[in-house]
């Protein structure tokens, strides 16, 4: 079949569009709806300007393909005037005459015409060439059968679509419309002539997905490439830790390393012993401190960044070990160093509850995903789970906690993680009742799980950090050292923007931040409190990037 060619140039074809009530549909370049001609927007054959001849710095980008991608946005953003008229003044069109003519049979129907214009494309893949002409003989059969041709639909079924040999179990299914009209239904056959219009919009979308992208160029192609442009500067900023909204195009990105807080803002001074413990509450309006000194604080966080004491916490007899906030941060609980577990009210400071088991210590504590329970680790070995007034709901004995103070549930509630040994941490599934080990290479002295419950941050006492995939089979991904330890029980984190950092408590009253095995800071933090760490002044963090 021959090539049809327009002798109107392109900025005349689309002041014509533009006057026409009808046009084309979203899924074509000039962005209009079906029942407008495709034929009178074809740009008139135009010599190619710039074949072979690159751009940029490097030389690698080449011309025609830059134009045609610009074109291709343009008119998919609506701007068919300045689409049409970069095709015309670059002399680069968009689609060849070819695609463009059996882009229109397409879209008006002409099923037989548009199968015979496929194979002038020049598609070297034969296989494509026969899923192209599956899906459009198919509409054709579909549509067949919406007005009620069924002769017809069964000859093209027969006689075109099966001697394809393409997509066997489809050939199925569409031979079952001609019994059901059920089967009709299912497969989106519709008598209204606007569904039949979508679904020649829907093939057309299919095709292009199935012919290589110089045929015809990919939806959003432009947008593709620059937020891939993006990704790779994100990944490169060795200190990101800014909003992807603050990303721009004007310039490369690039954070500093005052991204990363380095000084010391506010110094808090009320607990009369070490600090053990801190923890933000999720919504970060609060934060929690507990102390050798028996008692836990609750701070409140104000808008400027000062944190200003709210409750003091009293009632422990032994020091207080460990905290953790309410899935909604309305309570918190502490946990005694092998003695009970306290449940507060944030706002009025009030002991809602304690937890105990008679002749045991508790050692560690942590919410249900629900907050509707609390589960703890005993000095037995043993894990507890409590609903809110105290009645006990579960208990595992046996081998499945340490006299350390860690645990974790995931936020579906399904898995508890424990260390059940020295060198060894247990991820139990409630619900499987399957058991998982993470085999450590010496003696575990904490982790800590991540917002997402897909990575573990394991401290050893070898002064090393491992951080451990835990979805599926355990696996080990990074090791990170740097920290010192000698006499507390060092804590590590994740932090920064999607927790893309890793922080570390460290005696050497250093502050580090690194990439992966790279030192990028080094500062010395003199007063800092321990979140991380268990001593009071001269502690220090440690930063990695993940």
């Amino acid at each position: 079949m021959g090539v049809i060619e327009d002798s109107e140039p392109p900025l005349k074809r689309v002041k014509g569009l533009l006057e026409e009530p009808k046009s084309l549909p979203e899924y074509n370049s000039t962005a209009e709806p079906v029942s407008c001609s495709l034929e009178d927007q074809m740009a008139r054959p135009l010599t190619s300007q710039g074949d072979g001849e690159t751009i940029g710095s490097q030389g690698v980008i080449k011309k025609t393909e830059f134009i045609k991608i610009i074109t291709k946005a343009l008119y998919s953003l609506g701007y068919n005037k300045s689409g049409a008229l970069l095709e015309e003044e670059s002399g680069v069109p968009l689609h060849s005459s070819v695609v463009i003519q059996f882009m229109q049979q397409v879209t008006d129907g002409k099923w037989d015409d548009s199968v015979a214009t496929l194979h002038m494309i020049g598609l070297s893949d034969e296989t494509i060439v026969k899923s192209a002409s599956f899906l459009i003989l198919e509409q054709k059969f579909l549509e067949l059968l919406k007005v009620e041709k069924v002769t017809a639909a069964l000859e093209t079924l027969r006689n075109e679509i099966v001697p394809l040999h393409v997509n066997l179990n489809r050939v199925h299914d569409l031979a079952a419309c001609i019994i059901s009209p059920f089967q009709c239904v299912r497969l989106g056959i519709s008598g209204q002539e606007t569904e039949v219009t979508k679904s020649r919009s829907k093939i057309l979308e299919k095709l292009q997905k199935l012919f290589p992208a110089a045929v015809m160029i990919p939806e959003k192609r432009l947008e593709h490439l620059v937020e891939r442009a993006l990704d790779v500067q994100r990944a490169a900023c060795l200190f990101h830790n800014t909003s992807d909204s603050e990303l721009s195009l004007y310039s490369d990105h690039q954070c500093g390393k005052n991204q990363i807080p380095s000084q010391t803002l506010q110094i808090l001074q009320v607990h009369n012993d070490e600090v053990w413990f801190l923890q933000f509450s999720h919504n970060g309006k609060y934060l929690a401190s507990s102390s050798k000194d028996q008692s836990a604080i609750i701070w409140e966080v104000k808008e400027n960044g000062q944190v200003s004491l709210k409750h003091t916490l009293c009632g422990h007899q032994k020091p207080v070990s460990t905290i953790s906030w309410s899935p909604d941060d309305s309570q918190i609980l502490t946990c005694g160093l092998e003695e009970v577990i306290r449940r507060w009210d944030v706002s009025s400071g009030e002991c809602l509850h304690v937890y105990e088991k008679p002749g045991v210590g508790l050692i560690s504590c942590g919410w249900f995903h629900d907050g509707r329970g609390i589960f703890a680790g005993m000095t037995d070995r043993s894990i507890c789970l409590w609903d809110l007034d105290g009645r006990e709901l579960e208990w595992w004995k046996g081998q499945r906690a340490l006299r350390i103070s860690d645990m974790a549930i995931t936020d579906d509630g399904k898995r508890i993680i424990s260390i059940c040994r020295e060198s060894a941490i247990l991820l139990l599934d409630r619900e499987a009742k399957f058991e998982r080990l993470i085999e450590e290479v010496d003696m575990i002295t904490s982790f800590s799980l991540s917002k997402d419950n897909k990575f573990l941050l394991v401290n050893l006492i070898n002064q090393e950090i491992h951080l451990w995939n835990i979805e599926g089979d355990p696996k080990l991904v990074s090791s990170y050292k740097g920290h010192k330890r000698t006499r507390f029980v060092i804590r590590s984190c994740f932090g920064g923007l999607g927790q893309a950092f890793i922080a570390s408590g460290s005696e050497d009253s250093q502050l580090k931040l690194k990439s992966k095995n790279s030192l990028l800071v080094s500062l010395r933090c003199v007063h800092m409190a321990p979140m991380l760490g268990g001593a009071t002044s001269g502690t220090a963090w440690t930063f990695w990037c993940r």
